[in-house]
């Protein structure tokens, strides 16, 4: 089969190496850096097993700025372009999604299109209706940043938006191209796949405050926080995953699902997904105010990224942080090895190591490094396992 995939992020990307392995792939981008490096089979995004495969595996996969040469005689389209969620709306900004819809109808009436963007519950149909064509299915995506073709190579579940012959072939092709055998496959309606994908990252969004809450309570009662969550996790229905502190959620998925989920229940009587939302923004607050404690003139952020090994850091909950710090008038500085420039957002970037932790009263970091064992003194962190 021809395939072509819009937009060369995690998902795009992910999706793109791995139906590669078996299929003609075409990954359309309008960034030509990034088209040439993965041209050259090199990776434009951080993730270990996407730059493994581009090196070591034989995949028939080509990237191109050009619309007519992704979409010609394509048999699937998937679109993976961003959709960030705008605050004044209260809806998804889909744009991207529709404007490849479009350039796709116009060169290929054919094709089965196969939205992997977030999107919001309801939009399926809508664009159905838009468009005037039932070519369009939806696919949500369960992906971790930097791991983004591990967890397609080992998916915890397929789900494709239509219960039909042809969601089950789409089906078919994400399962033939992963390692992992038998994977479960759920073929649901349009609307309610969407609703899984919010719903799922909103129960994940509550898991992270719930631990962070308890990590807040244990640090301002002078508790040990990790011999608790230990013990809460030893419950087999709680589980010993997903719960290491942080200075709240962020990323690419979250922050945005969080908030079109709670839009979605306007005038649906509901208290908790807006009160996760609530709560993610008290935790910033509270990282905050312990910083503040010891009276810094300068506070170093070791990192804006929200992982090890990742190379984002949009909505990275540190973002709020310093925002917040910049509002008691504090200077902030920032050790950030993947920006370049002297400056990011008005604040100064000190990628001297050595200099960071001189100039720096305060050091902090959402993630723990072995590099900053030495000054582990000046170290603020709620990072209790060393893990994501």
């Amino acid at each position: 089969m021809k395939i072509a995939v819009a937009g060369m992020g995690y998902v795009g990307l992910a999706n793109a190496v791995l139906l590669a392995q078996h299929h003609q792939v075409v990954i359309l981008d309008i960034n030509e850096e990034r088209v040439d490096k993965l041209n050259k089979n090199i990776s434009p995004i951080s993730d270990e097993d996407i730059e493994h495969f581009l090196k070591t595996k034989n995949l028939n996969l080509e990237a191109t700025t050009q619309s007519d040469v992704a979409y010609k005689d394509a048999d699937i389209v998937i679109i993976a372009t961003p959709t960030n969620y705008d605050p004044n709306k209260h809806y998804f900004d889909t744009s991207s999604v529709e404007s490849v819809i479009n350039n796709v109808l116009n060169i290929n009436t054919d094709t089965i299109i196969v939205i992997k963007s977030t999107v919001p519950i309801g939009y399926t149909e809508e664009v159905r209706q838009q468009f005037k064509t039932e070519q369009i299915l939806f696919s949500p995506e369960f992906l971790r940043e930097g791991k983004a073709l591990y967890d397609n190579l080992y998916p915890s579940r397929i789900i494709v938006g239509e219960q039909s012959e042809r969601a089950e072939q789409f089906a078919n092709l994400l399962a033939e191209g992963a390692v992992k055998k038998d994977v479960p496959i759920l073929l649901a309606d349009p609307t309610e796949a969407e609703a899984i994908k919010l719903f799922a990252n909103t129960y994940l969004a509550m898991r992270v405050s719930f631990f962070n809450e308890l990590d807040t309570y244990a640090e301002m009662n002078q508790l040990n926080s990790k011999q608790i969550i230990e013990g809460v996790g030893l419950d087999p229905r709680i589980g010993l995953h997903y719960n290491n502190p942080s200075f709240g959620y962020g990323g690419y998925c979250l922050p945005k699902d969080t908030k079109q989920l709670s839009a979605n229940f306007k005038d649906i009587p509901t208290e908790l997904i807006h009160a996760i939302i609530d709560s993610n923004d008290t935790r910033k607050k509270h990282i905050t105010s312990m910083i503040l404690k010891s009276d810094p003139k300068v506070v170093g952020i070791y990192r804006l990224t929200m992982k090890a090994d990742s190379d984002n850091f949009r909505q990275s909950a540190i973002q709020d942080v310093i925002q917040h710090l910049q509002k008691k008038n504090i200077d902030v500085v920032i050790y950030e090895p993947i920006i370049l420039e002297d400056e990011f957002d008005g604040l100064k970037v000190i990628n001297d190591l050595t200099e960071f932790k001189k100039v720096s009263d305060v050091i902090v970091a959402n993630r723990l490094d072995e590099m900053l064992e030495d000054i582990k003194d000046k170290v603020y962190t709620r990072d209790l396992f060393s893990e994501n």
